[in-house]
């Protein structure tokens, strides 16, 4: 899948690009705006026209080519990476972005910027809590900016209908969103404008964008909506494809991840008894056919499938009174729990009639024993998401050149599961 995105600023497009590379693009930024990457590793591209403080003329004539051009590399997204602040041609260039796109692109106007205290409410963008215009770019020496509600900004340079999203809509959540864009469009509105003051906000127009996709939606934002669009995007065109994540360390941290996780992307785990597991008798076959028989179904309802002993009900195991009656060490019995793990996840990738986009795995032992249960050679490391989490391919062995993504157990903030399978998604 290819991302355009045309800058009017080379170090603000570049600052999308690097939320780009974050979900997993190769990308390349064109310091040129004639050019097209000639790398064809390349599946993110940034095209700086160097046009915010250009003549309308000049800023048109830039973006009629570099979209021309992104049409030419057939760029499934294409963006608008506006400034936060909302100075330069924005109006003129969207407007030439949409002339080019045709009659069936939208674009959505988010300058909201929450980590940066940008944030659009009632329409008016205001940074650090101040209307845009009484902040220092109201006195901008070369283009001011003299109103702060976007709509009517927006409206009074354009030709195309203009349309507001509320923020009791935006809170309202995803299909709220969804409903209240498809009105407008309906309408005849071309280029809207939601309020945002959250990134949880950013992400659920976001989402919302990605279900109309009888239109070509146009992000025109400094980076965060882009960014989630693409992630949205991106997982609406997986088809059949499924990601498969296996948490076997039970931590307060991984508990929290998972929770997080659960609570963003609404699926069902698959719990099993680690209990069943602990043990060097018929329970462990027993349980390993529950569970690959429960995933089987579950991969039938949703994308993502979640195999997990972390369950909120599930008992804290004594392993030395377990050893004790086994015979055998406290080792033996952990490791016993983690190949267990390791057979219920090959054995899943393998039956499954879907492709299979990648693998999670978080804690060394589950890891460990995936790969030799799966007689993998090893994992060819390619990228680092976070600060020990990693992101691979397996080579040989059952699963060879399937992704994977491996996190340390106690690694990570709250957000590291979730943001791993987005990684993920975006490697589609």
């Amino acid at each position: 899948m290819k991302i355009g995105v045309i800058a009017d600023d080379l170090t603000g497009g570049n600052g999308t690009g690097v939320k780009l590379t974050k979900l997993g693009y190769t990308v390349a930024t064109m310091v040129f705006y004639e050019n097209l990457p000639s790398s064809e590793e390349i599946n993110g591209v940034i095209i700086d026209t160097d046009s915010r403080y250009a003549k309308e003329e000049v800023a048109h004539r830039r973006v009629k080519t570099a979209a021309a051009n992104l049409k030419k590399w057939k760029t499934d997204i294409v963006c608008k990476r506006i400034d936060s602040t909302v100075r330069g041609n924005i109006v003129v260039e969207l407007g030439t972005l949409l002339h080019e796109l045709g009659e069936e692109s939208i674009a959505v106007v988010v300058p909201a910027y929450p980590d940066s205290g940008r944030i659009v409410s009632g329409g008016y963008l205001l940074i650090h809590g101040v209307p845009v215009q009484l902040s220092d770019v109201g006195k901008d020496p070369v283009k001011p900016v003299t109103e702060s509600h976007i709509p009517k900004l927006v409206q009074k340079q354009s030709d195309y209908q203009v349309a507001g999203i509320g923020l009791e809509t935006i809170l309202a959540g995803k299909e709220a969103i969804e409903a209240d864009m498809l009105k407008k469009i309906q309408k005849g509105a071309r280029i809207l404008v939601p309020d945002a003051i959250t990134n949880e906000n950013i992400e659920s127009i976001a989402c919302a964008m990605a279900e109309l996709d009888m239109y070509q939606m146009v992000p025109a934002d400094p980076g965060p909506l882009t960014s989630a669009y693409a992630r949205a995007f991106s997982r609406k065109q997986m088809k059949d494809k499924k990601i498969i994540i296996t948490v076997g360390s039970v931590t307060s941290n991984s508990s929290k991840q998972l929770q997080y996780l659960i609570d963003r992307t609404n699926l069902r785990p698959v719990y099993v008894d680690a209990k069943k597991l602990a043990t060097m008798g018929g329970t462990w076959d027993q349980e390993i056919d529950r569970v690959i028989k429960r995933a089987a179904e579950e991969m039938e309802k949703q994308d993502i499938l979640l195999i997990t002993t972390d369950s909120r009900r599930s008992e804290i195991l004594d392993l030395k009174t377990l050893a004790e009656k086994e015979h055998v060490s406290q080792d033996a019995l952990a490791k016993r729990i983690a190949d267990g793990l390791g057979k219920m996840t090959r054995l899943v990738i393998q039956n499954s009639r879907f492709d299979i986009g990648g693998c999670f795995t978080s804690g060394g032992d589950v890891t460990a024993s995936l790969c030799s249960i799966s007689r993998a050679e090893g994992i060819q490391l390619i990228d680092e998401i976070l600060p020990l989490v990693a992101y691979g391919k397996f080579i040989g062995g059952y699963l060879d050149g399937i992704p994977i993504v491996t996190k340390g157990g106690t690694a990570g903030d709250t957000k590291a599961i979730y943001t791993s399978v987005k990684y993920l998604e975006a490697t589609f």
